[in-house]
């Protein structure tokens, strides 16, 4: 659908008066997105290409026009010949730059996206295209790499599907797949050896990893076997003008892989074919800023749009993905039984047999167990590294009544307590200082730890192991061997003590690992809090030497918990199956649609919901004053989530044309891939 813009007067083609514009001779009129974040107005619209603009205003370029009376930016998604709106149409006012950096495929799948997740076009662009650095736009582009031979893949043989899905690569076939890494998997070579597969072609790559140190890793893996001017990497750390020289670079066809976070979904890959996503339960996948657009969603929408194979990978699996592979649409990779016991490291929990408790009785009670002491040490006696897990940063982030076990809560805003260091009990979220506490529940005055963070277990395990080189990443310093928060990319060789926090675990090949204070994962109110705990079990767990060379993890929790279950058996699949299930009988997402509506109780209690969407709330946003901000759920069956999704659209739509100033966050449900 198209609009008019605020008009300027009309001049017909062939006229020719003094300080008047002449439309172009060819296709004069412009379909302009304009970069308006307002929802009634997600729609191109049309202008008047002048004749001294005709050359340089082509599909695709950056441009400014007048809208509402005032300049904006906007892109030229294509020229035509005529337009069907009747009125007067405005001029484009000038073309910003020459290059074309939005292309039609990129166009199509800003436009999908943001209507699966109920946005606008130009929110979803503004994600997609990186500002723009003339310094780094007048460079000359350098010419394309050379092809790269096809590699050998042996490491995919270890799969029973790995060399079909190669093959299937090579072939340019779009195979969808879920691959489940072994325990010790050198995954940035599997997705070089896959990357490569695909330039061999000529056609390109797009892989997707949760942060920095997975970009590092992968860019070598791929620079190993292509060479250093095959693979390009693309992350908001960068800068802007370093950013926006490698995007272009990308953009011009100067490389066929590319390797980046979240952002770099969108990245213009020419003649993409093949769609890697890493770790897609890593919720530094999930976009912070409107309209929120998950990596897997965007990945999964490109690999439809554009007739690209699509792997989603890692050592655990979500239920999105789940439900990908229940349903037919992507096929899963994994290796079988004989082989994953063979590589992966004994794991241990609390309570798995009798012997284990009549050693030591308070072993359900201790926060570091006897079992956990001895795996320690039995690896520091082979000269091998200890990696310690601990779900938290700080001292004691969390305090629990000591009588009742209930958690603190500030009187003011009713916050969690902590001790941020070894001082006085403050809210978390508020900071007052909580002078004398009182448990609402049972009355009780003592506080005791409800979770410990990895500086007081630093401490703790200093005193335990003196003289042990003691390590911390992520969360702190601890005899200074590491700066507070900094995060270790790798640690010495030899027996050590590695403290690190979920995702900040050094790379290294651990003689033991040693899970601590799973109740801070597992007792999260969040819908994931089981299924994110096995995925950072696995990831820590996988780095662990096999059993078969003493590798042993200790998983400090309950061994008849199903997410502990699955972690002994390495079975991230069967927890994925049965999470689904679970879910699908509860009405959760992925089995149903569900939009969370973020706003004021006055703003919430006025919207008109459509009929058959079930509302659940409104409640309280944690951390918000009370009575300011709630929020409301709305759900409905899986087969009606695009009815869901209209009806948010236009509810927002209506609030802009109405110049609702409030705020009203809508998100939806974490995306699946289709």
């Amino acid at each position: 659908m198209t609009g008019a813009a605020m008009p300027t007067r009309h001049v017909k083609a062939g006229q020719s008066r003094r300080g008047q514009r002449i439309p172009a001779a060819v296709s004069p009129i412009a379909r302009v997105c304009v970069d308006v974040s307002l929802a009634h107005l997600d729609r191109p619209f049309d202008y008047l290409v002048p004749a001294e603009l005709d050359s340089s205003a082509r599909r695709g370029v950056r441009l400014r026009v007048r809208f509402a009376g005032r300049l904006v930016d906007g892109w030229l998604l294509d020229r035509v010949e005529r337009s069907d709106h009747p009125g007067r149409l405005g001029w484009i006012e000038r073309v910003v730059s020459t290059e074309p950096v939005l292309s039609p495929q990129l166009a199509a799948l800003a436009r999908a996206v943001a209507d699966r997740c109920a946005g606008t076009m130009t929110d979803v662009l503004r994600l997609a295209i990186p500002p723009r650095h003339a310094r780094a736009e007048a460079e000359p582009g350098v010419a394309m790499a050379a092809t790269p031979p096809r590699p050998a893949a042996d490491g995919w043989r270890a799969y029973p599907r790995g060399p079909t899905f190669v093959d299937a690569l090579y072939q340019g076939r779009a195979a969808h797949a879920c691959w489940q890494a072994l325990p010790g998997e050198d995954w940035p070579a599997r997705l070089a050896e896959a990357a490569v597969t695909v330039a061999a072609t000529g056609r390109g790559a797009l892989l997707v990893v949760p942060d920095h140190r997975d970009t590092v890793r992968v860019h070598a893996a791929i620079a190993a076997l292509a060479g250093p001017d095959a693979v390009v990497t693309l992350a908001a750390s960068f800068g802007p003008e370093r950013r926006y020289r490698q995007w272009l670079a990308v953009r011009r066809g100067a490389v066929r892989i590319v390797v980046g976070t979240r952002a770099a979904a969108f990245a213009p890959v020419a003649d993409v074919g093949l769609l890697v996503l890493w770790d897609d339960g890593d919720d530094l996948h999930a976009e912070p800023r409107a309209p929120y657009p998950h990596a897997r969603l965007v990945l999964g929408q490109r690999a439809v749009l554009e007739g690209a194979a699509l792997l989603v990978a890692g050592y655990a699996r979500t239920a999105e993905t789940q439900l990908s592979v229940e349903t037919g649409w992507a096929h899963e990779i994994v290796a079988a039984r004989e082989v994953v016991r063979a590589a992966a490291p004994r794991i241990t929990a609390i309570g798995e047999d009798d012997a284990q408790l009549a050693r030591d009785p308070m072993a359900r009670a201790a926060r570091l167990p006897t079992v956990a002491f001895d795996a320690a040490r039995a690896a520091l006696s082979r000269d091998r590294p200890v990696l310690v897990q601990v779900p938290r940063r700080g001292y004691v982030p969390a305090l629990a009544c000591a009588q009742c076990r209930a958690p603190a809560r500030c009187r003011r805003c009713a916050g969690p307590l902590g001790l941020p260091a070894a001082g006085q009990v403050a809210c978390r979220w508020c900071g007052a200082v909580e002078a004398r506490y009182t448990c609402a529940a049972c009355g009780g005055t003592r506080l005791r730890a409800a979770v410990t963070g990895a500086r007081r277990t630093a401490e703790e395990l200093g005193r335990a192991f003196p003289g042990m080189a003691l390590y911390t990443s992520g969360g702190g310093s601890a005899a200074g061997k590491a700066l507070p928060g900094k995060v270790l990319a790798d640690v010495p060789p030899g027996p050590s003590l590695v403290i690190a926090t979920p995702g900040a675990e050094p790379l290294a090949e651990y003689g033991a690992a040693l899970l601590l204070d799973a109740v801070a994962l597992l007792g999260r109110p969040s819908l994931r809090a089981a299924e994110e705990a096995l995925r950072r079990w696995m990831a820590a767990a996988a780095m662990v030497e096999p059993a078969t060379r003493g590798g042993r993890v200790v998983v400090v929790a309950e061994a008849s918990l199903r997410p502990v279950q699955a972690l002994i058996r390495w079975d991230p699949a069967g927890h994925a199956s049965a999470e689904l299930a679970a879910r699908t009988e509860l009405g959760f997402p992925p089995a149903v649609r569900m939009a969370a509506l973020d706003g004021t109780p006055a703003t919430l209690a006025s919207l008109e919901i459509p009929d058959g969407v079930e509302v659940l709330g409104p409640v309280p946003l944690p951390g918000e004053p009370e009575g300011e901000r709630e929020r409301v759920l709305l759900r409905v069956p899986r087969a009606d989530g695009s009815a869901l999704i209209a009806a948010l659209a236009a509810l927002q739509a209506g609030r802009s044309a109405r110049k609702v100033t409030e705020f009203l966050r809508v998100e939806l449900d974490p995306q699946e891939l289709t």
